[in-house]
């Protein structure tokens, strides 16, 4: 299996926030006999074989459900390919937990600038700079 590692990350992080969900599947995720790399290539096998070019979220999280569903699968034969994930709840999460891990990294915000007139002049748009 050669499919891209963003592919992999987001099959796994649907797969662990079903395992959170649901205490059945969690154990179910967990069997010795499954593993991430075989789920992806049970995933592109089935893809080929269907002929479709394109599918939604909800297909693919499905097959990889029920790979580790079922025991007795044929997974296939390792396909090289690239994958074109058009999605990008991924790696929002995984910035956004980054930020809060890291609270330093975030981008500190600039505190507006303020220009104090004398009273009783008449404002002229070059009283404020930058403007």
């Amino acid at each position: 299996m050669k499919g891209s590692n963003y592919f992999k990350n987001v099959i796994q992080d649907f797969l662990n926030s079903q395992a959170q969900k649901d205490k059945l599947f969690a154990k179910t995720l967990k069997k010795e006999n499954k593993n991430i790399d075989d789920c992806i290539t049970y995933i592109l096998n089935q893809v080929k074989e269907s002929g479709c070019n394109g599918f939604a979220d909800e297909e693919i999280f499905q097959m990889a459900v029920h790979y580790y569903d079922e025991d007795d699968l044929t997974i296939g034969r390792p396909i090289h390919t690239k994958v074109v994930v058009n999605h990008t709840d991924f790696e929002a999460k995984k910035v956004a937990s980054q930020q809060n891990e890291n609270p330093k990294s975030q981008p500190k915000e600039k505190s507006p600038k303020v220009v104090k007139l004398k009273t009783g002049s008449q404002v002229s748009l070059f009283d404020f700079p930058g403007v």
